[in-house]
């Protein structure tokens, strides 16, 4: 017994100082819960909440983190699983599919899909590298939203007024990401101290600069799984390729249609204004007529009057030279 060594006491800590993670009653609190039902609390909460939780402490953002990462997943999961609804109610035809009840519907589905390859790409690169999660939970409660909007509205608004609020929101979260986030995220990447170090940059601090030459070697020759998370990649990005040209040649349809619409419209109005020029024509020589009739009813008015003026001047003529004649008879009479 005196030949064992006592361990040392421990070292007295300041106040005023926080307790170590492992001396917390965590049997009392909520971090203590196992994931599982921490995650099924959380779950009543909105993403843009659990996403604002992530500053409580470590544990409780590695579960955010997770509930982020599923929630990006589901949503979708719940995207295709509607867009798939829709697909098969709408005819096959695309001049049909054009006048049909569902087309507004088919319209904001296509835009959430480009919306959702964009974030994909944009973020799942470095969540699948487990640097970071889904961080924007405020897009995936706007994109569920959308969704259910989608669902339970039988003649929705156009595309561009329901999508404006997630355009806004998802923009300015892949802006801040790759402005922000992403240089510090590259630090991190496997490799990144190796392809600077062929460049000939100086190497990042830290333990990464203390690499052996074979460790270098196996970060150069890259494994399985990196090999298959390169390969998803770029099968994510080509779809996100073939949904942004599948949407070009629709805009480019839809240009085409407005312009047709346009010439047949101007055509329409080149015909109106020929008809009004007519009609225009034909006015100018009614009221032509119009004058004339007037003129000559003025003028038969006028010309009755001054008859009758003449003929009482022939009156007072005859009457003025049978006066005389009368008189004349008058005296021979007697």
């Amino acid at each position: 017994m005196g030949s064992a060594r006592l361990s040392p006491p421990p070292a007295p800590q300041p106040q005023g100082a926080p307790a170590p993670l492992e001396q917390l009653p965590q049997s009392n609190t909520l971090v203590g819960l196992p994931i599982v039902a921490i995650e099924s609390i959380l779950g009543f909460l909105s993403y843009d909440e659990t996403s604002q939780l992530r500053l409580v402490c470590k544990r409780m953002d590695l579960v955010c983190q997770r509930m982020l990462n599923q929630g990006f997943l589901k949503v979708e999961r719940y995207h295709n699983l509607c867009q798939k609804q829709v697909k098969a109610q709408l005819p096959r035809r695309e001049s049909e599919r054009r006048n049909h009840s569902l087309a507004r519907h088919a319209d904001i589905l296509a835009a959430v899909e480009t919306r959702l390859s964009l974030l994909n790409m944009t973020f799942m690169k470095y969540v699948d590298s487990n640097l970071c999660c889904f961080i924007p939970g405020k897009v995936i409660d706007e994109i569920y939203r959308v969704l259910r909007y989608v669902n339970s509205t039988r003649a929705p608004q156009r595309a561009h007024e329901v999508l404006q609020e997630l355009r806004d929101i998802s923009s300015m979260a892949m802006e801040y990401f790759d402005e922000k986030i992403v240089p510090i995220l590259k630090r991190k990447l496997p490799g990144s101290d190796v392809s600077g170090r062929l460049i000939g940059a100086a190497p990042v601090p830290g333990p990464s600069a203390a690499l052996t030459t074979m460790q270098l070697f196996s970060k150069q020759n890259p494994s399985r799984q990196e090999v298959t998370k390169l390969q998803q990649q770029v099968k994510t990005n080509g779809a996100g390729v073939t949904v942004l040209r599948r949407e070009i040649s629709e805009l480019r349809t839809k240009v085409q249609e407005q312009q047709k619409q346009l010439q047949d419209q101007d055509q329409k109005l080149l015909e109106q204004t020929q008809i009004i020029g007519e009609q225009n024509a034909r006015l100018a020589e009614l009221e032509r007529k119009l004058r004339e009739v007037m003129e000559s009813a003025v003028g038969s008015s006028s010309g009755s009057g001054s008859n009758e003026e003449s003929l009482r001047k022939r009156r007072k003529a005859v009457e003025s030279i049978d006066s005389p004649r009368k008189s004349k008879r008058l005296r021979n009479r007697k």
